[in-house]
């Protein structure tokens, strides 16, 4: 009984597309419900977060009588996006909540995300998700239902796909 091959953890690039889920089912087994839990704990990191500059800003809106109040609206979007982008263009290529749920995201030839991309990720998930707010949400992640790579809107048109880490990942035999 052979296995299948065991990815290697630092280069994780392969040739031109990302692998195909029938041949390493490894690489996306469990990712869309991972990601749902992932995006909900991250949420709730960058709504600390917003939650402790808001404190920050009202208390210097209160001491400007107001004037520092207007940037508050730029806080919470810029937030989102910077917690993201620079976790995701960073050495795990992976936000705290993937990280957490064993995910990680690639470009699509394997290789992690630069920042550029990363940051296009980033605007276009959380673009998509303020703009579409909970209406058309089912939009952006029912992409992943009907693609093998379990890939959503954002991801295709970022072009990057997220994958379980190397770590996380069961070997499974090989049946023949």
């Amino acid at each position: 009984m052979s296995y299948y091959p065991a990815p290697d953890p630092a280069p994780f690039a392969w040739r031109q597309a990302a692998p195909d889920p029938l041949d390493y089912p490894e690489y996306y087994e469990g990712v869309i419900l991972r990601r749902i839990f992932a995006h909900i704990l991250d949420l709730f990191l960058i709504c600390m977060l917003v939650t402790a500059l808001g404190v920050f800003f009202l208390t210097l809106g209160v001491l400007s009588l107001g004037l520092v109040w207007v940037p508050l609206l730029v806080v919470s979007p810029a937030v989102a996006l910077a917690y993201d982008a620079f976790q995701v263009a960073g050495r795990r290529s992976a936000t705290l909540g993937m990280r957490a749920f064993g995910l990680e995201v690639r470009s699509w030839t394997g290789a992690r995300p630069d920042l550029p991309q990363a940051f296009v990720r980033a605007l276009l998930f959380w673009g998509m998700s303020y703009m579409t707010a909970t209406l058309l949400m089912w939009l952006v992640l029912g992409f992943a239902l009907f693609n093998r790579q379990r890939r959503c809107l954002h991801d295709y048109l970022s072009g990057t796909v997220v994958i379980r880490s190397a770590s996380q990942m069961v070997l499974r035999p090989v049946t023949r």
